[in-house]
This record gives C-alpha cells, sequence and structure tokens, in this order.
C-alpha cells in the first residue's frame, strides 16, 4: 500500500490550501473538470490506435482506418487544448493564492516590533517574503489536485492492463509500488538538502542586501576586503550544501529513469509471451506498451511533486516560524485620544535593547502640553531612545510613559503613531507618486489639503515644477531632490494628519544653504500648537525649546525651564553656553 510521509501533519497542508483557495473555488472546480477530461482523454486514445492497428492487420476497409485515424487527430488536438487551459487556470490559481499569501506575511512583518527587525536583516526577510512564498506555487496551484489526477491516471491504466490480462495488470501494479516506494526512500534522504539549503540563501541574500546598501560607508572606512571575506565564506558554505540538494535532486532522477527502464521490459517481456501463445494481437501489444509508457508521467509527475513537496515544506516550515513569531508590544484596548496638544509624562522609566544592557535610567520628566523640550546629549546618550520610546516601537522595562494622564500601553498602536509626528534624519522617499509619498498611501486625504499643506511650508514652487503634479513619479533613491526638498517632505508628512505631538529629530546633516530659510520657516510652523520633542543639532533650534533635558550615559543630568538654565550660572546649560565649550560635540 502506498504511503505518504508528510514532514508537516496533513492538517496544516489542508488548512493553507484552505485559507487561500476558497476565494477561488470556482475556478479549482473548472480546473478540477478539465484535468479529469483530460484523464480521459488519455485513456481512450490507446484504444484508437490498437483498434486502428488490428483494422490493418485484418484488412479491414480504408474508411475504418480513415475514421480511426480522425478520430486518434481529434482527440489529441482535444487533449493538448485542455492541458493548455488546465495549466493557464493552475497557473493564475497559484499566483493569486501567493500573492494573498505573501500579502498576510507582508502585513505581519510591518505589524512586528522593532526588536525582530534589528536582528532580522531586510534582506533575509525579503528571501522569505519571496522566495519562499516563490517556492509555494506549485503547491497552491496544482499538488493535491495533480496529485488524485495522477492517481486517478494509473488506476485507469492498472484497470484496464487487468481487463486484458491479469500477468501484465499485476506486473504493472507491482512495479508502481515499487516505483514509488524507492522515490519516497530517496526523497527522505535528500529532503534535509534542501531544508539547509533555503536557510543559507536566506542569509545570503541578508548578508548582501546589508552591505550593498552600505557600499559608500565600507569603502570610505576601508572594510572592502573584510566584507568581501564574509561573502566568500558564506559562499563557501552555500556551495557543499548546494551541491548535496542537486546530487540528491539528480539521484532521484536517475532512479526514476532505472525504473521506467524495468518497466518497459517488464511490460514488452510478457506481452511478447502472451503473444507467441496467442493470447494478444498486435495492436493490442501496442496499447499495452503505450499505457506502461503513459504510466511513466503519473510516475514521474508524483515524483517532481514530491520534490516540489520538501521545497514546500521548507518553505512552510519557515513561512510558519515567521507567522508565529509575535510581537512583544501588544496592542492597547484603545482610549479616544484628545484633540490637540498632548501632556507627556516619564515616570521612572528605564530601559535596554538587550536584558544586561539599560540605556535609559530612572528617567522622571514632565512635558507641559504645547511646549518644546530640547533634547541633548552626546551620541551614545539615549536621546533617540527617548523618543522612540513614545512611538512604542519599545516598551520600557519599569516605569510607564502617559500621554493626559493616560498609559501608553492602554492605546491602539495605529491611533497613538497617528497621533504622533516623528521627523527623522534619514528620510525615507518610497517608489511611488508624490501624493503616495506625502499621505503614506492614504487615499482618504483630499488633493486640495496636500496642495496647500505644500504651498504653506514652503514647497509650492517645487510642486508648480513637477510635470505631473502630486501623479509626479519618485524613486526609491530620493534622486532628483535636493536634501532641503527631502526634509521638508517630511515635515510635510506631519501637517497630513492632526498630530498633537511632533518628534523632531533635527537633520543638521540633511540641510544646504538654498533651503536654510524654508527649513527654519517649516520648523516654526511645525512647533505651533503641538507639544514638541526636539533633538537639536543647531543652537538656533535649541532656542525654540521651552525647556532642556541633558542626558548623559542615559541618566538626567539636566532638567529645567530654558530661562531658569540660562539665569544659572551653575548650570550645566549655562556653561556651555557661556564658554561653548562641549556644546558642538553635545549636538552631535
Amino acid at each position: 500500500m502506498i504511503k505518504f510521509n508528510f514532514k508537516i501533519p496533513f492538517k496544516e497542508y489542508m488548512g493553507l490550501l484552505k485559507t487561500y483557495l476558497k476565494p477561488q473555488g470556482w475556478i479549482i472546480a473548472v480546473f478540477s473538470s478539465l484535468l479529469l477530461i483530460g484523464i480521459l482523454f488519455q485513456l481512450i486514445n490507446p484504444q484508437i490506435i490498437r483498434y486502428f492497428l488490428d483494422s490493418a492487420t485484418q484488412n479491414s476497409s480504408t474508411n475504418q482506418l480513415i475514421f480511426a485515424a480522425i478520430l486518434f487527430i481529434g482527440f489529441s488536438f482535444a487533449q493538448q487544448g485542455i492541458t493548455l487551459l488546465a495549466s493557464y487556470l493552475g497557473e493564475n490559481v497559484g499566483w493569486v493564492a501567493t500573492n494573498h499569501l505573501r500579502k498576510d506575511v507582508a502585513k505581519h512583518v510591518l505589524n512586528l516590533d522593532m526588536t525582530f527587525h534589528k536582528s532580522h536583516t531586510p534582506g533575509s526577510i525579503i528571501e522569505r517574503m519571496d522566495g519562499d512564498i516563490n517556492a509555494l506555487t506549485n503547491f497552491f496551484s496544482s499538488f493535491f489536485i495533480n496529485l488524485i489526477g495522477n492517481f486517478l491516471l494509473m488506476l485507469g491504466v492498472i484497470i484496464l492492463l487487468f481487463r486484458e490480462s491479469w500477468m501484465i495488470g499485476t506486473a504493472m501494479s507491482v512495479f508502481i509500488v515499487a516505483a514509488y516506494y524507492v522515490i519516497q526512500r530517496i526523497r527522505r534522504f535528500s529532503a534535509p538538502f534542501w531544508d539547509k539549503l533555503r536557510d543559507i540563501s536566506s542569509d545570503f541574500y541578508g548578508f548582501l542586501s546589508e552591505h550593498l546598501e552600505s557600499t559608500e560607508e565600507t569603502r570610505a572606512n576601508g572594510a572592502t576586503k573584510y566584507v568581501m571575506s564574509k561573502f566568500f565564506k558564506i559562499l563557501r558554505k552555500w556551495l557543499p550544501v548546494r551541491v548535496g540538494a542537486f546530487l540528491s535532486f539528480g539521484l532521484i532522477w536517475i532512479t526514476t529513469i532505472l525504473i521506467f527502464t524495468v518497466g518497459n521490459a517488464t511490460s514488452i517481456g510478457i506481452s511478447s509471451f502472451l503473444w507467441d501463445n496467442g493470447f494478444l494481437s498486435v495492436g493490442t501489444i501496442y496499447m499495452i506498451f503505450y499505457y506502461t509508457e503513459l504510466l511513466v508521467k503519473p510516475i514521474e509527475k508524483l515524483r517532481t511533486q514530491m520534490e516540489d513537496l520538501q521545497r514546500a515544506d521548507a518553505s512552510i516550515n519557515r513561512i510558519k516560524e515567521l507567522l508565529n513569531t509575535k510581537p512583544k508590544i501588544v496592542d492597547g484596548a484603545g482610549v479616544v485620544l484628545p484633540e490637540g496638544a498632548f501632556s507627556i509624562k516619564y515616570e521612572n522609566v528605564s530601559f535596554g535593547y538587550e536584558e544586561n544592557s539599560t540605556i535609559l535610567h530612572n528617567v522622571n520628566i514632565t512635558i507641559q502640553k504645547g511646549s518644546v523640550l530640547g533634547v541633548v546629549g552626546r551620541t551614545g546618550s539615549g536621546k533617540t531612545t527617548f523618543a522612540r520610546l513614545l512611538l512604542r516601537f519599545y516598551d520600557p522595562i519599569n516605569g510607564s510613559i502617559r500621554i493626559d494622564d493616560m498609559d501608553l500601553r492602554d492605546m491602539k498602536l495605529k491611533e497613538l503613531r497617528k497621533r504622533i509626528g516623528y521627523v527623522t534624519q534619514q528620510v525615507e522617499i518610497f517608489q511611488a507618486s508624490v501624493k503616495d509619498n506625502l499621505t503614506l498611501f492614504d487615499n482618504s486625504i483630499p488633493d486640495k489639503h496636500i496642495v496647500n499643506v505644500l504651498e504653506d511650508i514652503g514647497l509650492g514652487r517645487w510642486y508648480q515644477s513637477l510635470p505631473y503634479g502630486l501623479n509626479t513619479m519618485l524613486n526609491a533613491s530620493g534622486s532628483g531632490l535636493s536634501a532641503g526638498e527631502a526634509q521638508l517632505i517630511s515635515f510635510a508628512r506631519v501637517f497630513m494628519n492632526n498630530a498633537g505631538v511632533v518628534i523632531l529629530d533635527e537633520a543638521s546633516s540633511r540641510l544646504d544653504t538654498v533651503t536654510e530659510n524654508l527649513i527654519e520657516a517649516a520648523i516654526s510652523k511645525l512647533l505651533v500648537n503641538r507639544t514638541c520633542i526636539v533633538i537639536a543639532h543647531r543652537l538656533s533650534t535649541l532656542k525654540r525649546a521651552d525647556d532642556i533635558l541633558i542626558l548623559e550615559d542615559g541618566q538626567v543630568i539636566e532638567y529645567d525651564k530654558q530661562k531658569n538654565l540660562v539665569s544659572d550660572s551653575n548650570s550645566r546649560f549655562y556653561k556651555m553656553l557661556k564658554t561653548g565649550s562641549g556644546i558642538e560635540e553635545m549636538l552631535a
């Protein structure tokens, strides 16, 4: 008895198929019907050939031979047409299903917290979202339907062979079981190679993506040799696994050819014996040979389907592992956020990216509604971490952060991040239209509002120069945009939503002299009627702040009203301004 050895529980296969194939039920029904009709035609054609040969050897009329020939040609053309249509429907089903799965995986990955994204390179994530899912195309398009179809084809052939001779039928039944058993044994041997191959492939593309993005830094720091050394190290690790995987593939192929040769020899030998004893006609011998050859196709398909399955097994496991990854940041039950500016309170907040490393230590500050907090500190002092906690990219290990006396952890993440504008130093431009780049693909924002925002922050002339207005396409690299224009686009994004809080990680390195005044004016408008946290890089911006927070090694060194610090000769901020000592470093 043939027994399938699934690496994954059968119910998981069926659950995956049910989820992504159910919406295409009628297409699958048509596809299945076409396959069944195609199988019927394959079983009928050898009978027509037998009729033709026996009629020819018995000196039948020419009309009978012509009729048989026309019938054979008609069935052959019909079978090819059905196969073509079934192939098209199968491919379409596979791509629609994998695209839905790809969408679900992408949505899940985007909802995972920063801890996940810090520990996985973009390349490795792309390999899972694209490479692994592509490996499931055949699984979704036709795997189980073809599996059933091939069984029906083999069953039909065996029944027809038994109808001619129990010896032929028995021999071919044993042949099928033996062939499948041998192929399955080889598949079990080769499966681990394919699992490891997918893992190393993911690591390689992750490495490649990461270092291609940082080519400039690699060259500037003379690290090219180091990068190439790691590159060849991965290739040396990849090669033997890839060779092993394809050798196992070749082993299955060679074994299949040997099995088919034995099968053909067996059928010809038994047929010759029966013909010598007068039990079979010439047409019947050819029909038996044809059916034996026809058995090659479903067995070969079973072999390739088993190869597809072992690739699918590895991909399904990796996709399942990804989908089972739960975000550490749990969405809140939901509270109603008030309109306008918010007050913000950090209560005994401590945080560290690693278990044994603390970046922020017992931070206690209160930012009044509508005020501006200037955050100062050397690189690595915890400034950016301080801001990220407010967006719940991470949760504190101790303490809490409250907005208008409501704990961040009680809020819906989507609503929270919609009401907090975050302007980073690195402005991300998408391969999309100007409108989509400004609204972040929110089609509910009217064009008139977008144009008003652009004119309000000083991008009116730039907008007028766009060849297709808001529908002008931008490149992901941001080519064609000056540094100042890119920064102003990030400001415009904040104005698109009714943000009550703005975090400005001021990007001094991206400013150019031409747009300096536009940037200053945009910042002034950005701060109006909003609570703002400014990670300052210029003294002119710091002067806008109502309060000053100085961080050092994650600890609050100084925190007070700016006017109090400026008038206090003992304050650290006063000394920095007075002497200029360390001010450049603290604003770096």
